[in-house]
């Protein structure tokens, strides 16, 4: 399949938050990356599953179960979909990842963040959450909401020890023209199916359809020998320290505070309607 990347000619790059101009972040972004490449190369002698952009599920039986009650987590997307207008942008949560996500073209409900359970988030999508309480060293989960006509451009993730898993929820109908680039791979997203892989290879995403796709996401640490797990629990902890890390977790919180609010509203709404003497 021949695709065609280039950009229209009317797009125009977006503007870059003012803060993440400050000297101390571009200084730790620039050297981060440096070190990123050298662990890499390590952690890819340490792995126990092969290195390649997209891997086997059978390196992963935890899955099964997952894929198995693929409707029972597609019903809870469609609940939390009710309250669409408050679930962030991309962007609004990680604000570094400004070029990838534009205004409410890609929306994120997290359940999972930074391996902590997001208890609001959780109740609105509770089988989901009690599943992916199986993923081993589950680190972010979320329902990845993209919508008509967006593409999400080139990109690559930060660390070779984490792996990404996708399974397909609300897929459009014509869904070969939605779907992922990993490295030459390409995969069209199908409604219950699953896969892996590896997000540090460049990858990117087409929605050339008129409809909303929603998908489960979820991060886990890679199998690795002890000194690559060492490693990679050792680098985690480290971005832990560094505003990467923290702008997220706070913007979490709020996100979380403004949907629980919303949650609120809409319940007391309902008891206004229920209400006889009303």
């Amino acid at each position: 399949m021949t695709l065609d990347t280039t950009p229209p000619a009317s797009a125009q790059a977006p503007e870059k938050p003012a803060h993440l101009n400050k000297p101390v972040r571009a200084f730790v972004k620039r050297n981060g990356k440096k070190l990123v490449r050298k662990i890499a190369t390590f952690q890819s002698t340490q792995s126990k599953v092969p290195d390649t952009p997209k891997i086997d599920n059978s390196h992963f039986p935890f899955l099964e179960p997952i894929r198995a009650e693929w409707e029972t987590i597609r019903a809870e997307a469609q609940e939390v979909l009710k309250f669409r207008e408050d679930i962030p942008g991309f962007q609004d949560i990680s604000p570094d990842q400004y070029r990838l996500a534009k205004g409410k073209n890609w929306k994120t409900f997290i359940i999972y963040g930074f391996g902590q359970k997001l208890e609001t988030n959780a109740k609105l999508a509770p089988r989901t959450a009690e599943l992916l309480q199986n993923v081993p060293n589950l680190q972010t989960a979320m329902f990845s909401i993209l919508a008509p006509g967006y593409h999400i451009p080139a990109h690559k993730g930060v660390t070779k020890g984490i792996l990404r898993s996708h399974i397909g929820l609300i897929i459009p109908k014509d869904f070969e023209k939605c779907r992922i680039r990993v490295d030459d791979t390409i995969t069209a997203w199908k409604p219950g199916e699953i896969f892996v892989f590896d997000d540090t290879y460049e990858h990117e995403v087409w929605n050339d359809t008129d409809e909303e796709r929603v998908i489960l996401l979820f991060d886990f640490d890679r199998p690795m020998k002890f000194w690559g797990r060492f490693l990679n629990t050792t680098f985690l902890n480290i971005m832990k320290t560094t505003a990467f890390y923290k702008d997220p977790k706070k913007n979490l919180q709020s996100a979380e505070d403004k949907l629980e609010d919303a949650i609120r509203r809409a319940d007391q709404a309902m008891e206004a309607m229920s209400d006889p003497a009303g």
